[in-house]
């Protein structure tokens, strides 16, 4: 199975972020929806970056639902270049321009009123990290994030195969190497043997690091970035 890595930049013309600089026409409703879709999925790294800059929970939470809500609104865009961007490090400019112009505007008065909220459903999130800076709890929480939505990818391949009760045994040995002797509860658990347990395991992982490159390859434009943002998001985990 081929990766992202191994295919041509052709392919990334229909990621994401791409669609995202489509002007005009028919491209726009994708563009927006597109643009859409990327904020909804990437809230809780501009929520965490917020609040390691020293914001109280609900005032992060107005904040960031201010400024998406405004991104979706207006041209931020204008200005930006294709060649390059990534959509991780155009969010956390346009985050910090937005703070500069808030910090000053925000007295006593509660942010979002007449703005129609995104429904950020699982996105209540705890304070970052305590030794973070605002950057690393950002880049943190944006791996944190690409890894979730990659887990759920392979959840759902598994609900289609109907292998749910397999996924959902196996899928706590993904992120480390098991403890002496979890296979062989799993496998007898399960009805399978050892062996079967640890290659489907190895399966799994592989298939998540897939899922995993999707995930990023979606924020990007240039398929040689894929390389750089999989580094990225290993320092920020091991940060």
């Amino acid at each position: 199975m081929d990766t992202l890595a191994q295919r041509g930049s052709s392919q990334f013309a229909t990621t994401q972020w791409t669609l995202v600089f489509a002007a005009g026409g028919e491209n726009a409703a994708a563009k927006r929806e597109a643009l859409a879709s990327l904020c909804h999925a990437y809230w809780r790294p501009i929520h965490d970056y917020i609040r390691r800059r020293g914001y109280g929970e609900e005032a992060a939470k107005d904040l960031t639902q201010e400024f998406f809500a405004r991104l979706l609104k207006h041209d931020w865009l204008a200005g930006l270049t294709r060649e390059g961007s990534k959509f991780r490090g155009f969010l956390l400019v346009a985050v910090k321009r937005f703070l500069a112009v808030e910090c000053g505007h925000r007295c006593a008065q509660k942010r979002g009123g007449g703005v129609t909220p995104l429904p950020i459903g699982a996105a209540e999130t705890e304070h970052a990290a305590g030794g973070d800076t605002p950057e690393q709890a950002y880049d943190r929480r944006w791996a944190l994030t690409v890894i979730d939505r990659a887990v759920d990818r392979l959840r759902a391949e598994a609900v289609a195969s109907g292998r749910t009760a397999l996924f959902e045994r196996l899928c706590r040995f993904l992120p480390s190497d098991p403890e002496s002797g979890a296979y062989e509860i799993a496998a007898e658990s399960l009805g399978i043997t050892r062996a079967t347990v640890a290659m489907t395991v190895y399966r799994l992982r592989l298939r998540l690091r897939e899922h995993i490159r999707a995930e990023v390859a979606e924020t990007l434009c240039d398929s040689r970035q894929v390389e750089d943002e999989m580094r990225a998001l290993v320092r920020a985990l091991r940060g």
